[in-house]
């Protein structure tokens, strides 16, 4: 379990000063992996361990006048260290500080997104719980189905929130590697060994078999599931949206004491919080796109991807990171109504336990042609009829009531048996306790 807060703001993960140090840790990294393996002098060593640093704003300028940001942050590394920084960066390229430096932030990003989808799984564990027994209309095509209960059905988001937990831990392992391959990525210039211990000493694993760079595969890899994450809660914030509608009311969005609807109606209370989660999740999805497109780079390197992912993966890092947030306290607040869902539940006289009528005639002998005939008949005459009741209609059909008494059909009307099986649905999920 990742303790909560203790990991940097996802935004500060993503800045241009965390890039730099990432890119420093590299070269660091490095240059100990040669001095451990007799290269580098050890008095050079502690220079460059003494010395090295870099200023942003420095950095931002010399690459105006280079045009290369990793000559413009190698030369103002060496404007600290001095005749000892002609140890840093040797047989390495370009692509093996920016791309195990954005393994690390990446890395990073994945063990904070992880701390908050844990929030987010124990808010849930909690909201699921207080409403095991909550009953409630289920829905297919958006039309009354049959009983649930709100328990089970936040019960559902939880399954899904640990599984996209499996699969950031997945994706963790997936983008930390790092490579000190030099160009092409041939060790022609550098020795296998300082990847190797430059790797260990960064967390990361070294690249099975990079080129010039690390493949973008595992960076569409990253992309993807985070928007994938997104969908998820989106799935969630649009349940929370249908079920606050007014001629539904069964959830609600906490609302703020002195907190405003509408410019014009007062009486305005909005998902605004969930509206923009499945607005932001709709921003994630559309950067799969422009991942999948980076795979596909000319021969053993080309720089077309560095653009798209200065925007993309800090964009993605971020939204989502934001999103989690959202989505907890949305779930720590809800107003649930378990009065709205009964009322519901019993609308047109339990229209809604149409099934458990048709398996009782069946069950006293009538055929099940004629039996969805009657329940039909009988469940559409209330659906039609204001003030219907199914209910009633069939206690005045002798049809029905030459099979069943009035004591058995009130049975088809009770919830326990779209209950009795939940708690195998508890037991899979720890939520029997």
């Amino acid at each position: 379990m990742i303790e909560r807060y203790t990991l940097p703001e996802m935004g500060a993960l993503w800045s241009e000063e965390a890039k730099f140090q990432g890119w420093l840790d590299v070269e660091l990294a490095a240059c100990e992996a040669n001095c451990a393996l007799g290269r580098v002098p050890a008095e050079a060593m502690a220079e460059i361990r003494a010395k090295a640093r870099f200023e942003v704003a420095r950095i931002l300028e010399i690459e105006a006048e280079v045009r290369h940001d990793v000559i413009a942050f190698l030369t103002n590394v060496n404007e600290h260290v001095g005749p000892a920084g002609r140890y840093i960066h040797v047989g390495m390229t370009s692509s093996d500080v920016l791309d195990t430096g954005l393994a690390l932030q990446m890395k990073r990003s994945v063990r904070v997104l992880l701390q908050e989808v844990e929030a987010l799984v124990e808010a849930l564990r909690q909201l699921a719980r207080a409403h095991k027994d909550t009953v409630m209309i289920g829905r297919s095509h958006a039309i009354h189905g049959e009983p649930i209960t709100f328990g089970f059905k936040v019960a559902g988001w939880l399954a899904e929130t640990l599984r996209n937990h499996q699969r950031l831990q997945q994706l963790e392992a997936t983008v930390s590697v790092g490579q000190v391959s030099g160009a092409m990525g041939t060790y022609a210039n550098t020795d296998p060994q300082v990847e190797a211990l430059a790797c260990v000493s960064l967390g990361l694993e070294p690249d099975t078999a990079s080129t010039q760079v690390i493949s973008r595969d595992r960076h569409a890899d990253y992309v993807q599931t985070l928007a994938l994450v997104g969908a998820s809660l989106e799935r969630f914030s649009t349940e929370i949206r249908n079920l606050q509608r007014t001629d539904v009311l069964e959830v609600e969005e906490n609302f703020a004491k002195g907190q405003k609807g509408s410019s014009a109606m007062p009486h305005k209370r909005n998902p605004i919080r969930s509206e923009r989660i499945s607005g932001l999740a709709r921003v994630l999805r559309s950067y799969t796109v422009a991942a999948l497109e980076n795979v596909a780079l000319w021969h053993e390197r080309d720089i077309s991807h560095s653009s798209v992912e200065r925007m993309m993966l800090p964009d993605c890092s971020c939204t989502l990171h934001f999103m989690l947030r959202e989505m907890t306290e949305v779930v720590k607040g809800l107003g649930v109504y378990p009065d709205n869902m009964a009322r519901n539940l019993h609308i047109y006289g339990g229209v809604v336990f149409s099934q458990r009528v048709l398996l009782a005639l069946v069950e006293r002998g009538l055929s099940r042609e004629l039996a969805y005939q009657l329940v039909q008949r009988h469940a559409h005459s209330a659906w039609n009829t204001e003030g219907g009741n199914f209910q009633a209609n069939l206690l005045a059909d002798p049809e029905v009531t030459s099979v069943l008494s009035a004591a058995e059909l009130d049975t088809c009307f009770s919830t326990d048996l779209h209950r009795a099986q939940l708690g195998v649905i508890w037991a899979r999920l720890g939520l029997d306790d």
